[in-house]
């Protein structure tokens, strides 16, 4: 009680203090999972999550990596990193920051049942070399272990303990604690209010330890579910910003006095994946475990009508599992197989399984365009002889069954945040799962030989040998169809025009801090 009553009257000291505040009216698409970064790999929620914690590093408005809670860093042996912490950096509560923490932190994130351990595969342990000076040891050489970092959030050790907190939390397992509504974070907004698929309130520290760039004084993030009654929030001016405009409205809000849009293709490829275990979910044989079925899935799916007509032309239709920006990409891989209907009831035939239903489950919050995308791709399997039956919610009624491997064929994003790499999608999706490996492996397909590809590019310091590595893992996950892309999806960003300043980066993430709003 007294840390809340604490940082109540932080809170009405933020609101008095001088000059222009703006607040930021934010009409989100969705929910954030959850206030504990580490209960879910959902880059949306671990980008709002960045306005109240932060890593030892972070990325810039070009997305390149800079000191954060860390000041500087260097390697002491091939598997040991060591980094010089920030002094006089405050919690939110007030608790002063120090080595303590990030070995808090590190241990969290880090636990067999964190769902976030897959974001530091190479870790081993970590060391307090005294107050603001922490060792990392690591498995082995490990050339992506500042990436990696840009998203391990640091949380204040005597608040998790006090909390009972030690342990993480999962969204997907359905298991809570103190973490799920409460924040305790270093970062330029602390939190003031949280009603779950209502309102989550930020409101600016005016103890951060950086120079803030914006003139945002309070946030209110509100979950719009229906992208009609977002559009309507705009027109009235009930919010001021929204990271995820419908694609049919565009056109409309551009012309609209007061509003402007921002447009781009961002780094999250959309994809279908397939469960390879030996039963579906209905107790039939899957067939999905032959490369044939899986062919005639990908020949099923007319890309030009997908990208023309369900996305409005403002998709990239991709053949590769990663985005051209990310390191590992070949643009020789970036070629889906053709459309041919046909060809899939051929395959079919010759697999036995032309008399296979299954089930393909998607989320309506999570993706542009989901629920339009999803139905278009059940209407073209259906065309081409599979019997498919779509499952669609929300995702929090649906990541169960994607994680708990309960999802005959599934979609799902990746933008290889927060490690922009391709070793990110490997080490994460496409690897056998182990303690560290396969996180998001939900299908549960094992490849040795791609398994000794990404392990390899794990260790491999030269990055032209490592990135060889991965593209050569890709075009084998590509000739398997372990994953099968369709695109890299829009990003539209739609603002009042007084919103003057705000970095609009191929990660889709909203820097609050970087943002301007004039009166």
């Amino acid at each position: 009680m007294l840390k809340q009553l604490g940082l109540a009257a932080t809170l009405a000291l933020s609101l008095v203090l001088p000059g222009h505040a703006a607040t930021l009216k934010w009409g989100a698409s969705h929910d954030i999972f959850s206030l504990d970064p580490y209960s879910y790999g959902d880059s949306f929620t671990l980008a709002f999550l960045n306005h109240v914690y932060e890593g030892l590093v972070r990325y810039d408005d070009k997305l390149q990596i800079e000191p954060a809670l860390a000041t500087s860093w260097e390697t002491v042996s091939d598997t040991v990193w060591r980094f010089h912490l920030r002094k006089d950096v405050k919690f939110h509560n007030g608790a002063d920051f120090n080595a303590d923490d990030v070995l808090a932190s590190l241990k969290r994130v880090s636990d067999p049942v964190s769902p976030l351990r897959g974001n530091l595969p190479a870790y081993k342990s970590s060391t307090k070399v005294d107050d603001y000076t922490v060792d990392i040891e690591l498995t082995g050489p490990y050339p992506l272990l500042l990436n990696d970092l840009t998203n391990i959030h640091i949380f204040d050790a005597t608040w998790l303990k006090d909390n009972d907190s030690e342990k993480p939390t999962d969204v997907g397992a359905k298991i809570e604690g103190y973490a799920t509504y409460h924040t305790n974070g270093t970062g330029p907004f602390m939190l003031e209010s949280r009603v779950p698929d209502s309102k989550t309130v930020l409101v600016k520290n005016p103890n951060w330890w950086d120079k803030s760039q914006s003139n945002i004084d309070r946030i209110e993030f509100t979950p719009i579910v229906s992208a009609a009654t977002r559009v309507s929030a705009l027109l009235s001016g009930e919010v001021n910003f929204t990271d995820n405009a419908p694609s049919q409205d565009l056109p409309r809000l551009a012309a609209q006095p007061g509003l402007k849009v921002m447009e781009r293709t961002d780094l999250r490829t959309i994809m279908i994946g397939f469960n390879r275990k030996p039963k579906l979910n209905n107790g039939d044989d899957n067939k999905f475990n032959d490369l044939r079925v899986r062919q005639a899935f990908a020949h099923a799916l007319d890309h030009k009508l997908i990208q023309q007509r369900i996305m409005r032309g403002k998709s990239r239709t991709a053949g590769e599992i990663v985005a051209p920006e990310i390191p590992g990409y070949s643009a020789d891989l970036d070629t889906p197989l053709p459309y041919d209907p046909d060809l899939s009831k051929k395959l079919l035939a010759e697999a036995g399984a032309t008399d296979m239903p299954f089930t393909m489950v998607c989320t309506t919050d999570a993706y542009v365009n989901e629920e339009e995308l999803c139905q278009g791709i059940v209407n073209m399997l259906t065309r081409a002889g599979f019997k498919p039956q779509l499952d669609i919610a929300p995702v929090a009624l649906q990541a169960p069954k994607r994680t708990g491997g309960k999802a005959d064929v599934y979609l799902i994003g990746w933008a290889t945040e927060p490690m922009l790499d391709a070793y990110s999608i490997l080490v994460q999706m496409i690897e056998t799962r182990s303690a560290n490996a396969g996180v998001f492996n939900w299908g549960g397909w094992s490849y040795p030989d791609i398994d000794k590809l990404i392990v390899a590019a794990s260790t491999e310091m030269d990055r032209t040998k490592r990135l060889a590595l991965e593209t050569k893992a890709l075009g084998m996950v590509k000739d398997q169809i372990i994953m099968l892309p369709l695109h890299q999806q829009p990003m539209a960003w739609v603002m009042s025009d007084k919103i003057d300043k705000i970095a609009q980066l191929p990660d889709n993430k909203v820097r609050s801090w970087l943002t301007h709003i004039s009166e």
